[in-house]
């Protein structure tokens, strides 16, 4: 846990335990609180992988239904347009990014891929 986030467990303890030292604890206590953390708690959720806590994705679940249903009863509706944003999937998709990393092995290398792309030689 330490090497994932320091900083969430020693705000995990202080919060949960009152520990603000993590040095002060024998280790095999740390370990033992560290596992009884909440698993709501910012370390348990880095752990996991999520972007959030499981109430919260709940919460976001039941507002995009009833934003759903609202939607529904609309004339928008009826021809599938405006349809409400999901904020279940803010918390659950990863950024897509379509950037491309390039490397080059010269400046001149540099500076011909960016003439070639508009670029002006300078670097403007």
């Amino acid at each position: 846990m330490i090497a994932t986030d320091k900083n969430a467990l020693i705000c995990d303890m202080a919060e949960t335990y009152k520990v603000f030292d993590l040095r002060a604890l024998p280790v095999p206590m740390l370990a033992t609180l560290a596992a009884g953390l909440r698993d709501d708690s910012r370390i348990k959720i880095k752990l996991s992988g999520a972007r959030a806590a499981t109430d919260t994705l709940l919460l976001a679940s039941i507002a995009d239904a009833l934003n759903f249903l609202a939607w529904a009863k609309t004339k928008a509706a009826q021809t599938g347009k405006n349809r409400p944003k999901s904020f279940l999937n803010a918390f659950t998709e990863m950024p897509q990014t379509h950037d491309e990393v390039t490397g080059y092995r010269t400046p001149e290398d540099f500076k011909a891929a960016w003439q070639r792309l508009g670029g002006e030689a300078n670097g403007n």
